[in-house]
C-alpha cells in the first residue's frame, strides 16, 4: 500500500512538454473536503485556451463537483454523490457516466492524482481499473474513460488507457501529485 502524507495545502506548477502550456494548481483541505483550484493554458488540435476548474472531492479523495469556465465565455458544471451518479447543474440526472467516481481533464496531470490516492495503491496492489468522467478541453462534452492504474513501486505509477491506446509511468510526490507525466507533463519549481 501506498503511503501518502496528510494534506497540507499545496501548490504545483506543471509544463507542458511540448511548451504548449502550463498548469498553476492549489491544493487544500476545506472542512470535510479536499479542494483543487486550478488553471491552465494551453493549445489542443491547434486551438489555444484558458481554463479554470475547481474539483471538491470529500476526504477519502472521491469527486463531489466539478466546475470548469474557459476564458472564452464556455462552461460545464457537474455534481456527484460521490459514489459515481452525476447530475448537472439543474439537477438532471446523468446516468451515463453511473460508475465514474473520478474525473479526469484532458489538459491536467492532477486529475491522475484522484484515483491514486483514492485507492491507496501499493505494488501488492496490482492493476485497477477505473471508469473516468473525461472532459476533452476541445469540446466540453464529458464522455467514459476507462484507464487502470498500477503502482510500480512507491512514488512510481503506470498509467494505461484500458483499449490499451496509451501508457505512461507516472512519478509522484508524497501527496500523490505528479512530477513527470512522460511525453505529456513535467513539474517546474515554484519558487
Amino acid at each position: 500500500m501506498a503511503v501518502f502524507r496528510p494534506l497540507s495545502p499545496v501548490a504545483a506548477r506543471w509544463r507542458f512538454e511540448d511548451g504548449s502550456g502550463l498548469e498553476h494548481l492549489n491544493l487544500r483541505p476545506s472542512g470535510d473536503t479536499i479542494v483543487a483550484d486550478s488553471v491552465i493554458i494551453g493549445d489542443r488540435g491547434g486551438q489555444p485556451y484558458g481554463v479554470r476548474y475547481r474539483a471538491v472531492c470529500d476526504s477519502l479523495w472521491a469527486t463531489l463537483s466539478l466546475d470548469i469556465e474557459t476564458t472564452d465565455g464556455r462552461g460545464l458544471n457537474l455534481i456527484s454523490d460521490g459514489a459515481g451518479h452525476w447530475s448537472d447543474a439543474t439537477g438532471r440526472s446523468l446516468p451515463e457516466f453511473d460508475g465514474c467516481i473520478d474525473i479526469d481533464l484532458a489538459g491536467s496531470p492532477f486529475t491522475n492524482t484522484l484515483p491514486i490516492r483514492r485507492r491507496d495503491l501499493g505494488p501488492e496492489t496490482g492493476a485497477v481499473e477505473f471508469r473516468m468522467l473525461y472532459v476533452p478541453f476541445q469540446s466540453f462534452e464529458p464522455a467514459v474513460d476507462e484507464q487502470r492504474y498500477r503502482c510500480l513501486k512507491p512514488g512510481l505509477y503506470r498509467y494505461e488507457a484500458v483499449d490499451r491506446s496509451f501508457t505512461a509511468d507516472l512519478s509522484v510526490d508524497e501527496d500523490g501529485l505528479v512530477i513527470d507525466y512522460p511525453t505529456l507533463f513535467h513539474r517546474i519549481p515554484l519558487r
